[in-house]
């Protein structure tokens, strides 16, 4: 069986701000369909993926804000991190989690700056949407092995 992840739903309390937001932090907009009845889809891409986010109107019933640890990917997290400044997005400092595995929910086991050994999948920044859905951009340099 062959499956990919292509799209994820975040609840969001104001769609138009939503999609200033997925703009200007650098997020493709690919669709903003809606219907007579009142549905609105609209779908952003992140630069280099293949799965996209939705969000709109009557699209969940979550409340905004409720989607947390929604991870991008970069091979260069300084330099995403900067670029996301440089935008006026409100993001972390680099932090890693202490014991190296993943990490905790809400900032617990958070240790800053980077992974000392600077491990992929060890080092995090993270940054909230306007409603308060939470990423996190994990640096990936060196993929395991199958992925």
């Amino acid at each position: 069986m062959k499956l990919a992840l292509e799209v994820v739903v975040i609840p969001v309390s104001d769609v138009d701000r939503a999609k200033d937001f997925y703009a200007r932090i650098g997020f493709r907009e690919d669709a903003d369909f809606a219907t007579d009845r009142g549905l609105r889809v609209v779908q952003f891409t992140p630069p280099g993926s293949s799965a996209s986010i939705i969000f709109g109107e009557h699209l969940t019933t979550a409340r905004p804000g409720a989607a947390r640890g929604l991870h991008l990917v970069t091979p260069d997290l300084a330099g995403a991190r900067q670029e996301l400044v440089d935008r006026g997005i409100d993001i972390t400092p680099i932090w890693h989690d202490a014991d190296g595995v993943f990490h905790w929910a809400d900032g617990q086991n958070r240790v800053d700056g980077p992974n000392e050994e600077h491990h992929s999948y060890a080092s995090y920044a993270s940054f909230d949407d306007p409603d308060g859905n939470e990423w996190v951009i994990q640096q990936v340099i060196d993929r395991l092995p199958g992925r």
